[in-house]
């Protein structure tokens, strides 16, 4: 027989935009007939699972291999994949509206359970440009899933054949990626036990908010820090929404003035506008140029008070590659909360050993409105020397070493 009968399966009533035209609107272009049949149904039924069945194999194979963790990114997925492996969004092209539209995608595979997904930074089709792949290494350092990646056909696109301003930028957004690696390590945790997002649409967190319903060129890591890239060609601004609430700058920790309305934000060709939520602790770490390095070195924690001075946050521990550490409690987990200025650290696991040798350094607060003059660790008062306060931004050195024990800190 010549080509596939004719049926519904063969000629839906639907057909999806993306095998339109050129493709001959036929959902059998480039694949099998819909009406064949498989071991388990028609080709119809069973064509989108493929990449799904296709991870899952690739992931117990290399578990069963290396009796370690793995890593599989497809881009052939289905619901379901995400217990498998991760995404990453197809071909898309150096030009700005695909830097702009990566955003939804990437909030649209974490509605499907996908929180390990990422667009290809600078684009795969075509020729980037500087400015472009720029922009685009410093939102894709935001990326749940980071790579940048081209065609062989494309120029090179490496952040090391631009010039130094943008290697420096490149360089800047992908250290601020890597010192952020606890707090995204533990949004990952967590997605990973309750099905919770890493990449989060604003309407999660603030859904009665109308402003925020159809909001799709900015989104949150989690529900504490709201990035706001540049998306657009030649400009130094841009425009953010910011719902009611406290926002601090991350950089400087100065407040904004005016929270639940749209701002005009300061973007310079170097730098990606990043907000702390106010109620939130981010754990953070002095970044090295791989995981393995930065995991060695020593940890910050970046408190933002609500209004009414209070905070929270947790942090993830594990080493990193061991199986199923949340179910042989393989793992540390810790709860921070500040109140009534007192800082907490509460051990609600202490089953990872590295966690013993690992340092805390610092602690810094924004929003402190009035100077402190006694801070103390525990019931251990802190020299002077050991904090500082400007700006309303409140600095403590410390060096807590053994992040499996609860410790406080103070200030009156």
């Amino acid at each position: 027989m010549d080509g596939c009968p004719i049926s519904l399966l063969e000629v839906p009533p639907f057909v999806p935009k993306t095998i339109r035209s050129p493709l001959g609107h036929k959902v059998t272009s480039g694949t099998l007939c819909m009406t064949a049949n498989q071991y388990l149904s028609t080709h119809y039924n069973l064509h989108s699972l493929y990449g799904l069945t296709e991870a899952n194999s690739t992931m117990n194979a290399l578990t069963a291999t290396l009796n370690k963790r793995s890593l599989v990114i497809s881009r052939s997925t289905y619901p379901g994949s995400g217990a498998h492996g991760g995404h990453w969004l197809g071909d898309n092209a150096s030009e700005w509206p695909d830097l702009a539209i990566s955003i939804p995608g990437i909030l649209q595979f974490s509605l499907f359970g996908i929180p390990l997904v990422g667009a290809d930074i600078c684009g795969f089709n075509g020729n980037s440009t500087q400015e472009l792949c720029t922009r685009w290494q410093q939102l894709g350092a935001f990326y749940p899933f980071s790579r940048n990646h081209n065609s062989l056909d494309s120029i090179d696109q490496d952040p090391a054949v631009f010039d130094k301003a943008s290697v420096d930028s490149t360089k800047d957004a992908l250290m601020l990626r890597y010192s952020l690696l606890p707090y995204l390590y533990t949004l990952f945790y967590f997605a990973h036990t309750t099905g919770s997002t890493v990449a989060r649409p604003l309407f999660f967190e603030f859904p009665t908010d109308s402003n925020t319903w159809d909001l799709d060129t900015q989104f949150l890591w989690g529900s504490s820090l709201l990035i706001s890239p540049v998306l657009t060609e030649n400009v130094t601004s841009v425009e953010a929404y910011f719902p009611h609430g406290r926002w601090f700058n991350f950089n400087d920790g100065q407040e904004l003035s005016f929270p639940g309305k749209s701002l005009l934000l300061h973007a310079p060709y170097n730098f990606i506008p990043l907000h702390v939520r106010g109620g939130s602790v981010i754990p953070m770490q002095t970044p090295n140029t791989t995981t393995t390095q930065s995991r060695l070195n020593s940890f910050q924690l970046l408190i933002a008070p609500d209004g009414n001075q209070n905070a929270s946050g947790y942090l993830y521990l594990d080493d990193g590659e061991s199986l199923n550490t949340d179910q042989t409690n393989n793992y540390t987990l810790l709860q921070f909360a500040l109140r009534n200025n007192v800082f907490s650290s509460i051990v609600l696991s202490s089953g990872y050993g590295g966690a013993d040798g690992a340092v805390l350094e610092s602690i810094k607060t924004f929003g402190i409105k009035i100077k402190p003059t006694n801070v103390y660790l525990n019931t251990t008062a802190i020299g002077s020397d050991n904090f500082t306060y400007s700006n309303r931004v409140f600095t403590v050195r410390v060096s807590i070493t053994g992040l499996n024990y609860p410790f406080s800190i103070s200030w009156d």
